[in-house]
């Protein structure tokens, strides 16, 4: 399964990859924005891969023109009840040397689409940290609507204590917002 955008490739990770996620993982700006620990080697990149990153709608962010893995992004399979199912959170990360181009925007874009058009997704929900602005900013211009705050654990951070805010966005809200339909 492989999705395109103008300037992005979404595509399955391969072990083959670990070299270029650890190139931007191993950035101590990169991952503790997201909720996880800088990567620590090439190998630890790569056991990402075998485990969280192959998991069904999660995708290598690939810049078309370099043929770079420049960060990923995809379905996380965490499910909320707040709104109707079927349902996913979003999760995405990128290389910092790629920040304020646009293109985890173009990325979720495509996914917003690839989930309520292929997936038959009914909500999708994304969520930030407080105080990191750049996924606000992504939450944001993608449309998601704000609907919670709430504390987490995050066990990958030395089980820190963080501020999380929630979002999601409805298939009719999605709809409405590129005229596809009535809000």
């Amino acid at each position: 399964m492989e999705l395109r955008t103008e300037r992005l490739l979404l595509r399955p990770f391969t072990e083959e990859d670990a070299e270029e996620v650890y190139a931007y993982a191993q950035d101590p700006q990169v991952g503790p924005a997201a909720g996880w620990t800088p990567h620590q080697s090439v190998e630890e990149s790569r056991e990402i891969i075998r485990t969280v990153f192959s998991e069904p709608g999660v995708f290598a962010v690939v810049e078309r023109e370099s043929g770079r893995v420049i960060g990923s992004a995809g379905f996380t399979g965490r499910h909320r009840t707040e709104l109707p199912g079927p349902d996913n959170e979003l999760g995405y990360s990128l290389s910092r040397a790629y920040w304020g181009r646009g293109l985890i925007p173009e990325a979720v874009e495509e996914l917003l689409r690839y989930g309520f058009e292929e997936l038959g997704l009914h909500t999708i929900w994304c969520s930030h940290y407080d105080g990191n602005q750049k996924s606000k900013w992504v939450v944001r211009k993608c449309g998601f609507r704000f609907r919670f705050l709430r504390m987490q654990q995050v066990p990958t951070l030395n089980n820190a204590i963080r501020l999380a805010l929630c979002y999601a966005l409805t298939k009719p809200e999605w709809e409405a917002r590129k005229g596809r339909g009535t809000p």
